[in-house]
């Protein structure tokens, strides 16, 4: 890591509540430490793509989305999320699945392989829920990313930049 990196780090953490004790940084007094698994339930699944980044290799998650508080600079962990699939008929949203994303703002999971179909899919961020958990006021009370799947056997990332006062997402990789 570069000095200037490191420094960077440095200033984060004492920020969030980390300090200095023997040469090691530790969390502040009280923090409990984040288990290795996601929470809510659901474990980290890596999503391994085949060579030329657009096939999926059997067993791999065909839907990942990762969010960021950038008012922090660090993963939102907790966010609360719904995605639903607008259906033909009548124009209806489905909803598909609800979870959360990990401690590392991940949430890998959201549709087995095999489930994934051409359609126009929505994302739903519960960002109201997650500021007020950390004491927050926020402008968005949620966020909604609507796009559109042409290809089933590719996979898709949705990344969500998030700061109480702004958002911004676009098709990762």
């Amino acid at each position: 890591m570069s000095s200037g990196a490191a420094q960077r780090l440095q200033t984060l953490q004492r920020h969030v509540g980390f300090r200095e004790v023997g040469g090691q940084i530790s969390p502040p007094p009280g923090a409990k430490a984040l288990p290795p698994t996601k929470r809510c339930g659901h474990k980290r699944i890596p999503a391994p793509l085949v060579a030329q980044g657009r096939g999926m290799e059997p067993g791999s998650s065909p839907l990942t989305t990762h969010v960021l508080d950038t008012a922090s600079g660090l993963p939102a962990q907790g966010l609360y999320l719904r995605l639903s699939r607008l259906e033909d008929r009548g124009q209806q949203w489905t909803e598909l699945k609800k979870s959360c994303t990990d401690h590392d703002g991940r949430c890998p999971g959201l549709l087995p392989p095999g489930q994934m179909k051409a359609g126009t899919y929505k994302l739903s961020f519960d960002t109201k829920g997650y500021w007020q958990k950390r004491g927050q006021e926020s402008f968005y009370p949620y966020v909604e990313v609507v796009f559109t799947i042409t290809n089933e056997t590719h996979k898709f990332h949705v990344p969500l930049l998030l700061s109480p006062w702004s958002y911004t997402t676009y098709r990762g990789s």
